[in-house]
């Protein structure tokens, strides 16, 4: 008979002291828990809820103060405008803004990855993110056709560059702003695991890098080389893609519950070093917004009872959170070893 034992986050407190789990004792076990005390780090379910809101109200900050950021940039841009009274320069300042209000999604999918699960979803709201994320795709997207189509129509219909001087000024506070948004999300989504942030920061890259074909083409205009324009807008296309690329693969990863298989191996090594697990069965991973759930399955000594098998488990689980960043929830069945041949035998 299997041993089915559902060991998550959750449970870790219930559990901590009734299972009977020992600690290291004598000077190992002193020097574990001051280590612990040092740099403390538990499992029990309040811990794990708490971990979680942490990282979402990171992200939340990151998507208020991007907007802030790029509000500001936004505001910097109209007082160029109406210094100028540049008719591109006013479109270019409402695309610029418009496209920061992608992070609004963002922000709502943060804020539903920290509703509790209910029993429609009881993984939680957390792929909320996901969701977002595909309109962060969308809207890069339809910045490379926009960015490629204005190109190609000013190659093939050049038009004079009217205040060269405040549109290369526009462009660079353009880009400044912008480019210090998606360094900042990007640090953050890859510091909490938000495939979405990321992607949201790669999204204000792009915009960085149209604000800075419009600093070169005006360079170019103003040496006398009108075909700048155009040119360069064709190059910076090119560049949009290559972030799209790299946003579509993170995103569509995270919807097809890919991982990466570092995590798995880590995972995989650190259960089997566990006492008392003779083989590990397999590992699976997927992201719920920006944590991890794993289930596994481990074979164990078949002369065990439920009681011990449950211990193993336990210690198992909470290695397991060690071993893989931002894993906040497993599931482990336990079986006794050898339990397919058993059975082959019992049926012969």
């Amino acid at each position: 008979m299997a041993y089915y034992l559902r060991m998550h986050a959750d449970s870790c407190r219930a559990h901590a002291h009734a299972d009977g789990h020992d600690h290291p004792r004598g000077l190992r076990g002193a020097i574990k828990e001051i280590t612990e005390t040092l740099a403390p780090h538990s499992h029990d379910a309040a811990d794990s809820v708490d971990d979680v809101l942490e990282s979402s109200t990171a992200g939340i900050r990151a998507v208020k103060l991007s907007l802030l950021v790029l509000g500001l940039t936004a505001v910097a841009q109209i007082v160029v405008v109406i210094t100028s009274g540049s008719v591109a320069l006013a479109a270019d300042t409402i695309h610029n803004f418009s496209d920061a209000l992608t992070a609004v999604p963002l922000g709502i999918a943060f804020a539903l990855g920290t509703k509790t699960a209910t029993r429609r979803y009881t993984y939680g709201l957390g792929r909320a993110e996901d969701l977002a994320g595909l309109f962060v795709v969308a809207m890069i997207t339809m910045s490379a056709i926009i960015a490629g189509y204005e190109a190609i129509l000013r190659l093939t219909n050049p038009e004079p560059i009217e205040h060269i001087g405040w549109v290369a000024v526009a462009g660079l506070i353009g880009f400044i702003g912008n480019e210090w948004v998606a360094l900042y999300r990007i640090r953050v989504g890859r510091r909490i695991g938000s495939a979405a942030l990321v992607a949201d920061g790669l999204h204000a890259r792009t915009d960085g890098l149209t604000s800075l074909a419009v600093v070169l083409a005006a360079g170019g205009v103003a040496l006398g080389f009108p075909l700048a324009d155009p040119i360069i807008g064709l190059v910076i296309t090119v560049a949009i893609l290559a972030v799209l690329r790299t946003a579509v693969r993170d995103v569509f990863r995270r919807l097809l519950d890919g991982v990466d298989p570092a995590m798995v191996d880590a995972a995989e090594q650190a259960l089997a070093a566990q006492p008392g697990v003779r083989a590990v069965r397999s590992v699976r991973m997927r992201w719920i917004g920006h944590r991890l759930h794993a289930d596994a399955e481990l074979d164990v000594d078949p002369t065990l009872n439920l009681a011990q098998a449950h211990r193993i488990a336990h210690e198992a689980e909470h290695e397991l959170t060690h071993a893989v960043p931002k894993l906040t929830t497993a599931l482990i069945h336990a079986y006794p070893a050898h339990h397919d041949l058993a059975v082959q035998r019992e049926s012969a």
